[in-house]
């Protein structure tokens, strides 16, 4: 069978378990071939796969050759999905070695959504000093942010990032109790890695996108006391819902952030 004529088949074909995912319990409908591009297609082919859990963070993905038997396509076609996934931070290739999932435990990627930064200086990693972990309902806000019923059973992390022995960001950080039971302050500090990297490895979930919102704020006394700096000095409030595979939003988080000698840097292209 030729590559073009696979357009239509891989798009208008219903994806069955057996079919092209060996035992993964999974299927999708893709769209007709006018609204899409083959190599996007078996871009969703792959994440598919990656949110049924074929291929875990960490572990290789198989070779473009295998790849492209597999969906009965050229291995360029391939190349052009993968290369897609890896500038999204989803895959990660590595030379003479291949393709891997990307994981938050490795060091270069646990804090890829962190950025504040020193004004001057180099980029450093903060210490986390963990304050609390508590259960409630959501809110309206998280409701909404975390596609929950509002009452939802929540997890709450409360936590003070330190940067050069200083208190920068005092986080909340609230989770959705179904799809993280059992968390503890303990579980959390045995992990001794980043939080993404603890709800990677605990519960398999990857946060592989975020969005945030920027404002001004004055600290209350809570915050004040977290930073130990007066009430009323100006932070930077910095709101985050992270992603999952398949844009599911798993967390929501707001992070308190003083600026003075630190600022959000983000570098874009």
């Amino acid at each position: 069978m030729h590559e073009s004529s696979n357009l239509a088949v891989i798009a208008s074909m219903r994806i069955e378990p057996h079919a092209v995912f060996g035992t993964v319990p999974m299927s999708i409908n893709l769209p007709g071939p006018s609204f899409r591009p083959l190599y996007d297609q078996i871009k969703i082919l792959l994440t598919q796969s990656l949110i049924a859990g074929e291929w875990k963070p960490g572990e290789s993905i198989p070779s473009e050759m295998e790849l492209a038997a597999r969906f009965q396509v050229s291995q360029g076609t391939v190349r052009k999905a993968i290369d897609a996934l890896a500038a999204e931070n989803i895959l990660i290739r590595r030379q003479g070695k291949g393709t891997f999932v990307a994981t938050h435990t490795e060091p270069k990627h646990q804090y890829r959504f962190l950025h504040i930064i020193p004004d001057k200086g180099e980029k450093v990693h903060p210490t986390t000093d963990f304050i609390d972990v508590k259960r409630g309902k959501a809110s309206s806000e998280v409701a909404a942010a975390l596609d929950l019923k509002i009452g939802a059973p929540v997890t709450a992390i409360r936590r003070v990032l330190v940067f050069a022995g200083s208190p920068i960001i005092f986080d909340e950080i609230v989770l959705s109790s179904a799809l993280f039971p059992n968390l503890t302050l303990e579980k959390i500090r045995e992990s001794r890695g980043s939080i993404y990297s603890f709800l990677e490895t605990g519960y398999g979930l990857r946060m592989i996108r975020a969005e945030e919102r920027l404002y001004a704020v004055a600290a209350d006394e809570t915050a004040a006391g977290q930073l130990a700096v007066t009430a009323g000095t100006p932070l930077l409030c910095v709101d985050r819902i992270a992603f999952t595979y398949g844009d599911k939003p798993v967390e929501w988080r707001r992070g308190l952030c003083l600026t003075q000698g630190y600022s959000y840097y983000n570098e874009l292209a």
